[in-house]
């Protein structure tokens, strides 16, 4: 028999939509001196990270850049595969991701800002010549001409789906008092019932086209930036553990984005208990696919027994960044799933943001381990080499290490802050939508909710 500890009750959203409207756009408008305090902090973190960076480059030495390819790596992982909440659950036409809808697909436009990161890592990336790459018999520039296509499409495709399912948002903006530049993105909507079909094209458009370019970037930068740095690593699976990981971070991401919205952004009434609930049934799972493809990866080497696969293992699981694995493993997997197994955690929004903090700590410790190690080792290379002949001792984080990570990492928040300024954090007309699909009713002594579905 269900009790009242295993369910939740439904949140019945009854706000009017026209005081939605009213309601989201003054909260876009007004941010009040607590926001301006955070952009400020974040801009001096932002500026020591940018410092950081100069020091590093200035010093030539490209072994040295192993955190600045972790810590774009956990960038792209978490901000660029964000996108994916919005687009996969409207796929199916759920209700409970429309208040995070709009916040995931904001994180589109922090590609920007991981492009800026990449272009000294791609600068410092070597050629083809001498080492296995997926890139076989093409020419030594390929990674560099085709990485960064990959990614700036991706960029083009998350702007593009964020403007899409921004543009009747920009069209209320821009008839209460909003902007001239809300009334070019709104490019002239009129709500008919021709503007949402094209808006729905749009919005699918763009979408199938990041589902499959995030994926294929996650594959690139996996092989190019860590696995083909290294001689005798050469594994199928882990491009997809690259991919999978970064789901199970975006579904963190956004669990930490709708709490702190919930919790200080005034958004309390718009995220519902259902949005916490629906992301963490995924999170467990992505926690498990995450032990899953590890395991897939970890065994065949472990089994192999090849000099080479031994020497791999050594390097990125049990040598010099055992450390960096052990918290990846607790908090990616271990820990994440005893504590999402139990139903009261799952309808708590604080120790689910927690959770999600948490993975996210061992996702960054994860890319430690995988980039930096990778980097240390680029030096060996050359055409001779089929193995690491001698796994190379623990690359710590240095000061201007510790600038970058903090700076970046800052600098990302930044970027989402900002944007948040010119487009609303919570969609206007998905929640407008809702509204109009929602009905509550009394069923004998009780009111309940009667949930319309879409199409």
């Amino acid at each position: 028999m269900a009790t009242n500890h295993q369910h939740h009750e439904p949140t019945i959203f009854e706000m009017d939509p026209s005081e939605v409207t009213r309601d989201v756009i003054s909260r876009t408008r007004s941010k009040g001196s607590r926001y301006w305090g955070i952009v400020c902090a974040l801009g001096l973190l932002l500026a020591l990270g940018v410092i950081g960076l100069v020091m590093r480059l200035n010093e030539g030495d490209n072994t040295k850049l192993g955190y600045l390819a972790a810590t774009f790596s956990f960038l792209f992982t978490t901000t660029q595969t964000a996108p994916l909440v919005s687009i996969a659950f409207r796929l199916v036409k759920n209700h409970w991701r429309r208040p995070i809808a709009r916040a995931s697909e904001l994180f589109a436009i922090v590609g920007l800002f991981n492009l800026i990161l990449f272009i000294p890592l791609m600068i410092a990336l070597p050629g083809t010549e001498g080492r296995w790459t997926i890139w076989i018999e093409a020419a030594s520039w390929s990674p560099h001409v085709f990485d960064t296509m990959m990614l700036v499409s991706l960029i083009i495709c998350g702007i593009g789906l964020l403007w899409a399912g921004a543009i009747p948002d920009f069209a209320s903006l821009r008839d209460n008092g909003g902007s001239r530049f809300h009334g070019i993105m709104a490019m002239g909507w009129q709500g008919t019932i021709r503007n949402w079909k094209v808006q729905r094209v749009f919005l699918g458009f763009f979408g199938a086209f990041y589902f499959m370019g995030i994926l294929w970037t996650h594959y690139v930068i996996s092989s190019d930036f860590s696995m083909s740095l290294v001689p005798g690593w050469v594994d199928s699976i882990y491009p997809t553990f690259h991919a999978l990981s970064g789901i199970q971070a975006a579904l963190a991401t956004m669990l930490v984005t709708a709490y702190v919205l919930k919790r200080w952004g005034g958004y309390d009434e718009y995220i519902p208990m259902e949005t916490f609930w629906g992301i963490s049934k995924l999170f467990v799972a992505s926690s498990l696919l995450w032990f899953y493809f590890w395991w897939s990866a970890f065994i065949t080497y472990w089994y192999g027994r090849m000099e080479g696969e031994q020497a791999v293992l050594e390097l990125i699981n049990f040598g010099p960044y055992l450390y960096a694995w052990i918290i990846a493993f607790l908090c990616c997997f271990v820990l994440a799933v005893f504590m999402l197994i139990w139903n009261p955690i799952r309808k708590n929004p604080g120790a689910l943001a927690s959770i999600g903090v948490m993975v996210l700590i061992g996702c960054f410790f994860d890319r430690i381990r995988l980039f930096v190690s990778s980097w240390s080792v680029s030096d060996l290379r050359d055409k001779h080499h089929l193995k690491v002949e001698e796994v190379p001792a623990t690359v710590l984080p240095e000061a201007a290490d510790l600038m970058i990570i903090f700076g970046l990492i800052s600098g990302a928040v930044l970027v989402y802050m900002l944007a948040s300024r010119i487009i609303p954090v919570m969609s206007i007309w998905e929640m407008r939508e809702l509204r109009l699909y929602q009905l509550s009713k009394m069923l004998v002594r009780k009111k309940v909710m009667v949930l319309g579905k879409p199409e």
